[in-house]
């Protein structure tokens, strides 16, 4: 099926799409939280990289990164159209997520990047030890 917008007109459409509110990971990881009583985070605390929860107590920050957008290698998977401007837009998501993850620790915060997949409930195991090793025992 081709496009109804013209090459223009979809780059415009898309530059308006603004990331906020990755309600269903975030919710996920939430729902986590809430599962294995665990307290102390905050959103939207003002801190560098914007994590998606903060224990200011703990000064542990966390990311849940969506597999495709910070190009975890879970997918594979690489567009057939515009793949240049895709696998551009993800190599700099990359670069910005380990500048922001070197700028936290140099300022004695722990960072957490859970990705997409490990919200999954067959990778539940893994993730129960990521976030335990460190929320949990801290």
């Amino acid at each position: 099926m081709s496009d109804v917008f013209s090459t223009e007109k979809r780059s415009e459409v898309m530059r308006a799409i603004k990331s906020k509110n990755t309600k269903t990971t975030e919710l996920k990881m939430m729902e986590i939280f809430k599962e294995l009583h665990i307290k102390g985070w905050r959103r939207t605390y003002p801190l560098t990289g914007k994590p998606d929860f903060v224990f200011p107590k703990k000064r542990i920050a966390v990311f849940v990164d969506g597999c495709f957008w910070h190009g975890h290698d879970c997918r594979n998977v690489t567009p057939s159209t515009n793949s240049v401007f895709w696998n551009a837009k993800r190599d700099y998501n990359k670069r910005h997520d380990a500048f922001v993850t070197e700028t936290l620790q140099k300022k004695a915060w722990t960072v957490l990047r859970i990705w997409e997949c490990e919200l999954k409930k067959k990778n539940r195991e893994k993730l129960l030890e990521k976030i335990s090793s460190l929320i949990l025992e801290k």
